[in-house]
């Protein structure tokens, strides 16, 4: 079993508890309500919630599903009406009346949101009027009070406003006389056709341009085929309008521009050679209209990749090209996309390699994981005053310094896509990865000058914002681009209190420009209630939503201090839970490690957190994966970041229809989730793993050969190939099972995963599973070494 335990060891989320633990009475739930200072609301799943759980003893901490977030204890009705939790959490859904509450629950305060996210259902609200507070801005939403049909009162600011006349009809019912009918009222997400009081300047066509390395190294690599290829298939489904406009700029030493006017016969390439004086040499036709050039367009993307197939060009000019690419933007706005292969050599912005291989695995001191020159940022921050997007596409074997190139997407709101060792063909697994996100960014939504603007309940008040963007304000932010797959983190505080309210309310308002020139304006509305009792705070903690906002925090700080300071920080989040904890119960429970119900996963997320690549020591991280693993946690949405940090684990091998879900005339299974410990692998089975953007299916020595025979297609576990990345489509029940679950799985995703198909085979040094558990490896704890140290810091 050696390989076996080393599969789980090694991947680093082993949950080792001992059997032998001490048995030490609980109290009942009426004695810990009345420690705690009694239940205000007592519903079942309150109760639950604070069920105590000494974590010394429980083994089974995860449910048999993945965890749901905590529904607020709020009305039915507030209920059916409040945000989704997949577009608006807060980290806590019971608010503490009082900072000084706050502090007592050593709990943090935030939200996370994934404000542009692809909705099913959206309410679009075409009224000429925009009904919103005249004192705070607030816009009517489920949570206002009408005072009368003539009279509604702000549930932000609590000031009382006139209801418009206008808004006495209801467009849904056609009748007059109901303002609290109106589908503002009735849902906390809805979307408004915005008036020309929104609008700075005309609304904006959708313009990408497209950057591209295509030096030696790119060339190598092979990328610009595959580029060349997918925005071929995906010209038309472009967002964008008849006004939507494209443009290609190419470089390696020297800058080239590409004439794509209406009526040549060909595309013509400018080239210009003075990188320290960039210049644009035709203001007209190097942006065109892609309706009327687009067989221009089409011989370009056929003819590029040959164009440069022969070049020994080795320098890039990264730097140059994008200010060549920002003075072609600035007259519209716009995104441009930008494919990179490796370190900047040349004129403005040059870099050097920072990395030192041997640092790699350093325990004590991660060095360089903030920029190397601001010039990345400020060119970053003009795009943004420009209404210009930068998302970058990093395919780099060697060493590129994403610590700095990834400054230019941060803060113009922009995307970074990283492949490591991309080859396509020595690494076919990244190439296939690249190719599914690469359509998926191309045809995604996409909204153009868009800003953002939180607001909430008077009492409450933001302090820091998480994501890609620039602060324009103290709440508002500047996003040139906003997709749907982009999250943002705020962390907040309590500043009065909130004793003379029963509800606190957030509210996020997104104003941008759609693809086809509309200005719009999408509002979600989150209504929480206030609570007096430390029971309430801690019944209703999200503990999902904790672990992402701390780790936003901790990769802040890892920048701002270091990666030491970081990692004390999320340990100490874990002793503080605990401590305050005992501290409130002392008189019920002495000994142990004992945590409400409510955050029993706490300590096993920050364990995993320690492990992922952003911020974990002793182990040989690249740099540049390093810092794109902290870019992920800084961008994805809370259920992407939550599969990256504590991965699901299913048995495949013994699928049934138990529970399963009814789609569209396909069963779903829906095999229980696994803790993630070698304990619970066995050789006669086979398991998957889900990583959130990889899939690992690891088939045991002694697995089913029926599964074997009728899933992967092979006679027996010895033919199934070293390298394998597809389940293939086999007109089995058990494949059918097995496929509609993976698709499942990956429908709930914006982003294609990889898979592999790992052997439980220690011989087979070559696979990849084998590369993976070596970079993978790490002196690191076990889940009970874990809580023993928790302990320790407890008593110091």
């Amino acid at each position: 079993m050696s390989s076996l335990l080393h599969f789980g060891s090694k991947f680093s989320y082993c949950l080792n508890l001992s059997s032998s633990l001490s048995a030490d009475p609980f109290p009942n739930l009426s004695q810990l309500s009345a420690a705690l200072g009694g239940l205000s609301g007592v519903p079942e799943l309150e109760v639950e919630a604070l069920r105590p759980v000494n974590l010394l003893q429980e083994r089974n901490l995860l449910p048999p599903r993945p965890l749901e977030p905590p529904e607020p204890n709020v009305s039915s009705d507030l209920k059916k009406v409040n945000c989704s939790p997949q577009t608006f959490r807060c980290t806590l859904t019971s608010i503490p009346q009082t900072q000084a509450l706050l502090n007592k629950a050593r709990l943090p305060l935030g939200l996370l949101l994934h404000p542009f996210r692809d909705l099913q259902q959206l309410p679009v609200i075409t009224s000429n009027t925009i009904v919103r507070c005249r004192s705070c801005r607030t816009y009517i939403n489920p949570f206002v009070t009408f005072l009368d049909q003539r009279r509604w009162k702000c549930n932000l600011c609590y000031r009382v406003n006139d209801v418009p006349d206008e808004f006495m009809y209801n467009p849904v019912t056609r009748s007059y006389g109901e303002p609290h009918k109106r589908p503002e009222v009735q849902n906390s997400t809805v979307e408004f056709i915005a008036s020309s009081d929104y609008m700075l300047r005309p609304p904006q066509p959708a313009v990408y341009l497209f950057v591209l390395d295509v030096s030696h190294n790119a060339v190598e690599a092979g990328y610009l085929k595959y580029f060349c290829e997918s925005l071929l298939e995906n010209l038309t489904k472009l967002p964008g309008d008849m006004r939507t406009r494209v443009g290609f700029l190419t470089f390696d030493s020297t800058i080239h521009f590409y004439n794509l006017q209406e009526g040549l016969s060909q595309p013509q390439m400018l080239v210009v050679s003075d990188i320290d004086d960039v210049f644009i040499p035709s203001h007209d036709s190097l942006m065109v209209n892609l309706k009327e050039s687009k067989e221009l367009v089409k011989d370009l993307l056929t003819s590029l990749p040959e164009m440069f197939s022969q070049t020994r060009e080795t320098h890039s000019a990264l730097g140059p090209a994008l200010q060549a690419a920002y003075k072609l933007m600035s007259p519209t706005g716009g995104r441009i996309t930008v494919f990179q292969t490796q370190l900047p050599t040349l004129g403005a912005g040059a870099l050097q390699s920072r990395e030192d291989p041997n640092q790699r695995s350093s325990a004590k001191v991660v060095q360089h994981l903030g920029p190397a020159t601001d010039f990345y940022k400020k060119l970053a921050l003009d795009c943004s005053g420009q209404q210009i997007g930068v998302d970058l596409f990093l395919l780099s074997s060697q060493y590129a310094d994403l610590a700095s190139l990834a400054c230019m997407s941060k803060y113009s709101a922009g995307s970074v896509f990283y492949y490591p060792s991309f080859h396509y063909i020595h690494n076919p697994a990244q190439l296939e990865k690249f190719q599914k996100d690469l359509e998926r960014y191309l045809t995604r939504k996409i909204g153009f000058e868009a800003v953002m603007r939180i607001r909430c309940t008077k009492g409450l008040s933001i302090h820091t914002f998480h994501g890609n963007f620039f602060v324009r304000s103290t709440d508002l932010l500047s996003l040139a681009n906003v997709n749907p797959d982009s999250a943002f983190a705020v962390q907040m505080s309590i500043e009065d209190s909130l004793a003379d309210s029963s509800l606190a309310c957030f509210q996020a308002a997104l104003l941008y420009t759609s693809s086809r020139g509309k200005r719009r304006i999408r509002v979600h509305t989150l209504c929480l209630p206030v609570v007096n009792q430390l029971s309430d705070v801690y019944a209703g903690a999200d503990v999902q939503a904790i672990t992402c906002l701390l780790a936003n925090m901790a990769i802040d700080r890892s920048v701002s201090s270091s990666l030491s300071d970081a990692r004390d920080a999320l340990v100490n989040a874990v002793v503080d839970l605990v401590s305050a904890y005992k501290s409130n119960v002392s008189n019920l429970q002495q000994s142990g490690l004992v945590v409400p119900a409510s955050m029993r996963l706490f300590p096993l997320y920050i364990l995993a957190l320690l492990k992922q690549k952003a911020l974990r020591t002793g182990t040989s991280t690249r740099l540049d994966e390093r810092v794109f693993a902290m870019c992920e946690f800084k961008t994805q949405p809370l259920q992407q970041l939550m599969r990256m940090v504590h991965p699901d684990l299913y048995r495949l091998d013994n699928l049934s229809d138990q529970g399963a879900l009814h789609l569209n005339d396909t069963v779903v299974p829906q095999p229980h989730l696994l803790h993630l410990s070698a304990e619970r692998l066995s050789r006669d089975g086979a398991f998957l793993m889900d990583c959130g953007n990889v899939f690992y299916l690891w088939i045991g020595k002694c697995c089913n050969e029926m599964f074997i025979r009728d899933v992967l297609g092979c006679p027996n576990y010895a033919s199934i190939p070293p390298n394998m990345s597809h389940i293939p489509e086999l007109e089995t029940p058990l494949s059918e099972r097995v496929r509609a679950f993976l698709d499942w799985l990956q429908d709930n995703r914006a982003f294609s995963c990889t898979m592999h198909v790992v052997k439980d085979d220690a011989s087979a040094k070559a696979t990849l599973f084998q590369h993976l558990v070596e970079d993978q490896s790490e002196v690191a704890s076990s889940y009970r070494d874990f809580l023993q140290h928790i302990q320790q810091q407890m008593s110091k």
